[in-house]
């Protein structure tokens, strides 16, 4: 009688091991694939600041341009919280649309298109950017494998008695969305 009792008492510890360690490699997964998202912004903030010299040298009366890239890029480097992944996000939106206005400024610029230093920080530029991208679709992965778990039963209630929570996502904001879903425009 008592053996049958310690077997199922057993199995009862063992399957809620199996659900708390699961959760915790889905928690860890999900700070490991933010940890990918971070060394590519570190990369492109190291990119920035040689970029824009690159183009201050061709572009002097287009100060502005070069301003927003720079405070947005410091905006972005001051959003470091690990947790606050709506603000990280918000900011490095921001910045890269203050990118695409200078890669946008080149086309005014055939000597700035042509010099060999811009196009190699708009390559490297470009595949660091292909890369948070990458990075952030892995993160989002991670996030909806935690939260699935974290939601639903029976990890829902491990999850709640070891105060386990729902990671966010690194989303485009609205706007950022609205555009990459237009067309672009192509006269000749």
């Amino acid at each position: 009688m008592l053996t049958p009792l310690l077997i199922i008492i057993g199995v009862l510890i063992l399957f809620y091991g199996l659900l708390f360690n699961g959760l915790v490699k889905a928690r860890q997964k999900v700070k490991e694939a933010w940890s990918g998202i971070d060394v590519q912004l570190k990369r492109r903030y190291d990119l920035i600041p040689n970029l824009i010299k690159t183009v201050q040298g061709y572009a002097a009366h287009e100060k502005n341009v070069l301003e927003a890239v720079t405070l947005a890029r410091t905006e972005a480097m001051s959003a470091s919280d690990q947790s606050d992944v709506e603000g990280r996000a918000k900011a490095e939106n921001a910045l890269s649309g203050t990118l695409k206005s200078i890669f946008a400024l080149a086309e005014n610029y055939p000597d700035l298109k042509a010099n060999a230093s811009f196009v190699e920080l708009q390559q490297q530029l470009t595949e660091t950017e292909d890369q948070i991208a990458a990075s952030r679709r892995i993160y989002n992965g991670n996030a909806t494998v935690m939260n699935t778990k974290v939601e639903s039963v029976p990890s829902n209630i491990v999850a709640g008695f070891h105060s386990f929570v729902k990671a966010k996502f690194f989303e485009l904001e609205a706007s950022e969305r609205e555009a990459a879903k237009q067309v672009p425009k192509v006269e000749f």
